[in-house]
């Protein structure tokens, strides 16, 4: 497989992880949430700039994103 979409795969796990983690979901409540209010599609697109920043900076990004998009997480 090519190294970068191992890598973007990689880092997709690791903020849904975390994204879990900062709002008090399991990983697979966390999945669904970003995959149905388009969370997961706003990392791919923005990979580039968006594993360059804390992964604070991504969790807010997603919760600020996802809201726009009709989800109720603060």
């Amino acid at each position: 497989m090519d190294k970068k979409f191992v890598d973007k795969v990689n880092y997709m796990i690791a903020v849904i992880s975390d994204f879990a983690t900062m709002h008090s979901l399991s990983n697979a409540q966390s999945y669904r949430y970003l995959n149905r209010y388009k969370g997961l599609d706003f990392i791919d697109k923005h990979y580039e700039v968006e594993h360059t920043l804390p992964f604070e900076d991504v969790i807010a990004d997603l919760t600020a994103y996802c809201q726009r998009k009709g989800g109720a997480l603060a």
